[in-house]
């Protein structure tokens, strides 16, 4: 069993999150649970993080659940997997949706079940071209959690939707992308590179007014068409305020690439 369930690492102004059992194919344990929000709570509140990367260790980024934990003996009384949700998948996926810094998934391998909800709650999923996305739950006699039900019928329509979580067949990288479930799959030797990169990229960026569109789109899935345009008119007003226009706009006249702060 290895010993650190997640790897981070901090290196320009990106904190790269390494699901580390590659041993189960990375998959969720209560301590992984725990060493994600405690990374995720340190990203929030960390200045000089200003974005994220995460992505898997070994052959594949999540399997979901660890099934070992949840294994119930004959006669043993039945398991409230309610509780599980509460205490653990929900609070991530919300987390991530809420945290107003760009996240990246780079998929390297399967994600399956909760491992699939935890790339979608991401801001932009890249994935290798041998990753496969699988709504596994059906295959265990279980209904899809970690924000599976709320992202697939918004990213791919119901009748894909419907067809991935009811018989958990496995949807390629490449066809994931044509779907639009993910933005886009690349070699598989490609994928790091090409992660790091945009994720080096937005953290130069205005990531305060990143974290304000990452707001506005969001909320865009609820809000009529008078409450998305009042919430635009507002959080351009706070943008409009801070440190990264100003420079934006007197780097843009003096013809030079911007420095932004993220303030």
């Amino acid at each position: 069993m290895t010993e650190t369930p997640l790897l981070v690492t901090v290196a320009d102004g990106v904190a790269t999150l390494t699901l580390n059992r590659p041993d189960c194919l990375n998959a969720f344990t209560a301590a992984l649970h725990e060493e994600l929000r405690g990374a995720l709570d340190r990203a929030a509140s960390d200045e000089a993080i200003r974005a994220l990367l995460i992505t898997g260790a070994g052959r594949g980024f999540c399997a979901g659940q660890d099934l070992s934990e949840r294994r119930t003996d004959a006669g043993a009384p039945r398991r409230d997997l309610g509780q599980g949700i509460e205490r653990y998948y929900n609070p991530l996926i919300r987390r991530l949706r809420s945290l107003e810094k760009p996240i990246i998934a780079a998929v390297n391998g399967v994600a399956a079940g909760a491992g699939a909800g935890l790339a979608l709650a991401c801001d932009i999923v890249i994935a290798a071209q041998s990753a496969s996305f699988i709504e596994a739950f059906s295959r265990i006699g279980l209904v899809p959690d970690a924000g599976n039900t709320w992202f697939l019928p918004r990213l791919v329509g119901t009748a894909r939707a419907m067809a991935m979580a009811l018989t958990g067949e496995a949807v390629s990288a490449e066809r994931a992308a044509a779907w639009g479930l993910i933005w886009k799959a690349v070699p598989d030797d490609a994928l790091m590179t090409e992660a790091r990169h945009l994720a080096q990229r937005l953290a130069q960026g205005p990531t305060r007014a990143l974290g304000l569109t990452k707001r506005a789109l969001n909320r865009s899935s609820t809000n009529g068409l008078d409450a998305q345009l009042d919430l635009e008119r507002d959080l351009q007003r706070e943008a409009g305020l801070g440190e990264d226009y100003r420079e934006g706009v007197a780097a843009f006249l003096e013809k030079r690439p911007p420095r932004f702060t993220g303030r």
